[in-house]
């Protein structure tokens, strides 16, 4: 079993992220800490394998709580689970050695997809001696979430700056709102956007006016 600890100073939060974990098979949670000071300590006394780590907690950030471990002499492995989506603050997270950075609010399915490529990478580590190339870029693969497949004529790249542009909004977008926001056009933007509503990654709702045709707005559903 992958012993996990989970920090989040909302406590609400950091119970229904234990019963995501604990639905996951073969992932235990081993202790839950809401300040830095608590998932400090908890990390010394239980030695999890992973830590679920908020960034905005109450007395140290995320970062710091990242930074000690780091320095420290317990080796655990830390999965950002947060709401903060600033760059400055990503960059940090994956300079101090984060296994994968969830944004919230996410659903089940993606914590479960985070954590199940977890688990692969770690099985994929279980052995010893040298490895070659091949099963190091494997490695690394499976750590990351599978692409969205895409129709002809979308590419993946463009999928991926509007998917970010949406997940990153606060609230819904109008096509012509995300398409400002990537630099395209709102007809193309749209094509994306539509995409994902289909393949559930997003939903749309509709926005009357006084006049004219109710505009369409769009919140990603699908996770970090």
């Amino acid at each position: 079993m992958i012993r996990v600890l989970v920090v989040d100073d909302d406590f609400m939060v950091a119970r229904v992220q234990r019963g995501f974990v604990e639905r996951t098979p073969g992932f235990t949670v081993v202790g839950v800490a809401h300040t830095g000071a608590e998932a400090l300590d908890a990390v010394h006394r239980l030695r999890p394998d992973l830590v679920l780590l908020d960034i905005y907690l109450p007395d140290l950030s995320g970062l710091e709580v990242l930074r000690r471990l780091r320095e420290g002499e317990v080796v655990v492995d830390v999965l950002a689970v947060t709401a903060a989506r600033d760059v400055d603050t990503i960059r940090t997270a994956l300079r101090g050695g984060v296994v994968h950075y969830l944004i919230k609010p996410f659903t089940s399915d993606a914590l479960r997809d985070r954590l199940e490529r977890y688990a692969a990478a770690q099985q994929r580590l279980a052995g010893s001696g040298e490895v070659a190339q091949d099963d190091v870029d494997r490695l690394f693969v499976a750590l990351r979430p599978a692409p969205i497949e895409l129709p002809k004529g979308l590419t993946q790249p463009t999928a991926e700056l509007v998917a970010t542009a949406l997940r990153s909004a606060d609230g819904d977008l109008s096509a012509t709102e995300c398409a400002d926001r990537v630099g395209l056009s709102r007809v193309s933007t749209r094509r994306y956007l539509e995409h994902f509503v289909g393949a559930g990654k997003a939903g749309v709702s509709l926005r009357y006016g006084s006049a004219g045709r109710p505009e369409r707005r769009y919140r990603w559903t699908g996770g970090a």
